[in-house]
């Protein structure tokens, strides 16, 4: 089968199709003919070699999530899972492929109205924004902050936190027309990337997908005792002294933590993504779909998350 390798650290350039060995599913999992992959943010700061020191070496697939067809079931796993469609998040990569195999604990069924491109628009994405907020501790009545809100990430944390009862939700983007359609998904104000523009005097949570050189300037923007969660790093790591400004707003008592979804237990990642997946075939969430590619484009995917062109989730198909 073909898949997707990260054949050398840097530029989109870098990302080869190659053929391996179609999967077998052992005792415990299942076979998924994947039809849907999402493209994510953290597969591009892998690619650029960013994320090394953390164990990802060249030669790796990325992808941490597929929506597609169970096709087979490893032994003691339950025969009815067979034919059904699903979603799974795949961990740290793997997703960029024809068919994966998983432990059936991973896969999460989906509606049946519900196509395979929505599913990974809504799924990582929401289950982190989800996540993220609770790691936050927010609660209906607060202001909410969303930095970098254009990606699929930000788009969904904009919804949740405006379903949840944010009393405000800003984003910053790059453009009006990006800011207007964020507005559509329930953005109340519309600030440029420095967090400049005519927003709430201060947050109380701050929900960072961007991180990179400006995220001690955030800090200034935030009322006393709130709450910064950084879920990405697309704009890079944070200054090395960034810890000095927050020590410098002490009195403000402010709270910076990081959040990862490996840090959530399988069974609770599920239950989110299934209650989401249900929400959005009940048109209570909008899945944002930027492009649909065929995998072998995965470097042209990969230039267009790059040049920031993307609105939303780009989709790679087999």
């Amino acid at each position: 089968m073909r898949a997707v390798e990260i054949r050398t650290f840097g530029a989109p350039e870098g990302l080869a199709v190659i053929d391996v060995p179609a999967p077998v599913p052992a005792d415990g999992e299942v076979l998924i003919t994947v039809e849907a992959i999402g493209v994510g943010g953290v597969d591009t700061v892998i690619r650029r070699g960013a994320l090394a020191g953390f164990g990802f070496q060249e030669g790796f697939v990325p992808g941490n999530e597929v929506a597609g067809t169970v096709t087979a079931v490893g032994g003691g796993v339950d025969p009815a899972w067979a034919g059904r469609r699903v979603w799974a998040f795949t961990g740290e990569g793997g997703g960029y492929v024809e068919q994966v195999a998983l432990p059936a604990e991973k896969i999460v069924p989906l509606p049946a109205n519900l196509p395979a491109t929505d599913a990974v628009a809504v799924g990582t994405s929401g289950m982190v924004a989800h996540f993220a907020l609770a790691h936050a501790h927010f609660t209906a009545g607060e202001s909410v902050l969303v930095r970098g809100a254009a990606g699929s990430i930000g788009i969904m944390a904009v919804q949740l936190a405006a379903s949840g009862g944010a009393s405000a939700v800003a984003v910053t983007t790059s453009s009006a027309e990006r800011g207007d359609r964020l507005r559509e998904l329930g953005a109340t104000h519309v600030l440029d990337r420095s967090g400049e523009g005519d927003g709430p005097a201060g947050y109380d949570v701050v929900v960072d997908i961007v991180s990179g050189v400006d995220l001690p300037s955030f800090f200034d923007r935030m009322n006393p005792n709130g709450r910064m969660v950084v879920v990405g790093v697309v704009a890079g790591m944070p200054p090395a002294d960034f810890g000095a400004k927050l020590m410098a707003t002490f009195r403000k008592s402010l709270s910076f933590a990081t959040f990862s979804a490996d840090s959530i237990p399988e069974p609770d990642r599920r239950a989110v993504s299934a209650e989401h997946f249900g929400a959005t075939a009940r048109g209570e969430l909008r899945p944002v779909v930027h492009e649909v590619l065929p995998l072998e484009k995965a470097v042209l995917a990969h230039r267009k998350m790059d040049d920031g062109e993307v609105f939303g989730r780009i989709v790679l198909t087999p």
